[in-house]
């Protein structure tokens, strides 16, 4: 049994591919429910806005859990008569967040396998049809490996009511790696005096911690030089609340002395195990993080196989503690 969710009044365990939501609950207090205690989120006032985000949705996979190691098993696929992973995985995810109705939906890179036009029209299928103009997305290493890349722009500027998002390109051609520009640390700068609103910032790429010792000369998110200036940026920039990313396809949220309590925040992946999309919620007080596990019978089916990849490490690594997956963006 494990705590997937925590909001201000429900929570949700898994058990397998059994789902226990529990209703009711009194915001911002202790509860014990299967043995497992938790707080609620707080309750922050009236809310004024809703959107969510997805990333690493990586249509026209087939194989899911392959690396350079052979023996980091097992490799999982479907059957070819069978709908692929990761359009089941997406339909779930697309059923659930148009039932809480959001005023945007953000998907934040690696949208299809292998960079394709095919892949990528897929992709638009299943997302440009359900939400719209409601949708907003950047690319991801994914979708620029190989020429022609698909490079969907950068420096998207969503205005909804108590915030601002704002999307930047974090990828390096070829590359598995990251990086930022200057052109959109201007941008984000330029954005920072003029916008009314306090601003999230959303990218595919994840930053590099600067305590790490040692300096990567290829790390796998943005690169070391490029990720101290995005720090010391954003320390400057009292109305940017945070940074959300995917990439990683793990739920994690770090914070470094440089920035306070500015969440540098990752979310775990749509296609494979957890299989979750992330629900933000803005309130006149404030802003929260809810992480939902796509919870259909097919997704939950296929993202309880994944979850034994890596000689069974997987789960451990993308599940993350509750705390990387609810959690208070930012009080007002």
């Amino acid at each position: 049994m494990h705590l997937t969710t925590v909001s201000q009044d429900h929570a949700v365990f898994h058990e397998g591919d059994s789902v226990h939501r529990i209703e009711n609950l009194a915001s911002g207090t202790q509860h014990e429910v299967f043995d497992t205690s938790f707080e609620t989120l707080p309750d922050l006032g009236k809310r004024v806005a809703r959107f969510a985000t997805v990333n690493d949705v990586h249509f026209g996979e087939t194989q899911c859990g392959v690396t350079a190691d052979p023996d980091m098993g097992p490799i999982l696929s479907v059957p070819e008569q069978s709908t692929p992973y990761p359009e089941v995985m997406n339909s779930g995810a697309i059923t659930e967040m148009l039932a809480i109705e959001p005023d945007a939906v953000l998907v934040k890179g690696d949208l299809t396998s292998d960079g394709t036009e095919v892949q990528y029209a897929r992709f638009l299928e299943f997302y440009e049809g359900a939400f719209g103009d409601r949708l907003h997305h950047v690319s991801g290493n994914h979708e620029c490996y190989k020429l022609p890349e698909i490079r969907t722009g950068s420096k998207i500027r969503v205005d909804l009511a108590g915030v601002t998002l704002a999307t930047i390109d974090t990828v390096r051609s070829g590359s598995a790696g990251g990086t930022v520009y200057p052109d959109d640390l201007d941008w984000l700068t330029e954005l920072s005096r003029e916008s009314a609103n306090p601003i999230m910032v959303f990218g595919h790429h994840q930053i590099w911690d600067p305590a790490t010792p040692y300096r990567s000369k290829d790390y796998f998110g943005i690169q070391p030089n490029e990720s101290e200036e995005f720090i010391d940026l954003m320390a400057g920039l009292d109305n940017v609340l945070g940074y959300f990313s995917g990439h990683t396809h793990r739920n994690r949220v770090r914070y470094f002395p440089q920035t306070g309590d500015f969440p540098w925040v990752e979310v775990a992946c749509v296609k494979d195990f957890p299989g979750m999309w992330a629900e933000y919620q803005v309130f006149e007080q404030g802003i929260l993080q809810i992480n939902h596990r796509i919870s259909t019978p097919e997704a939950l089916d296929w993202s309880e196989k994944t979850k034994l990849m890596y000689q069974g490490t997987y789960f451990d690594y993308a599940f993350g503690d509750l705390s990387d997956r609810s959690f208070v963006v930012a009080r007002f």
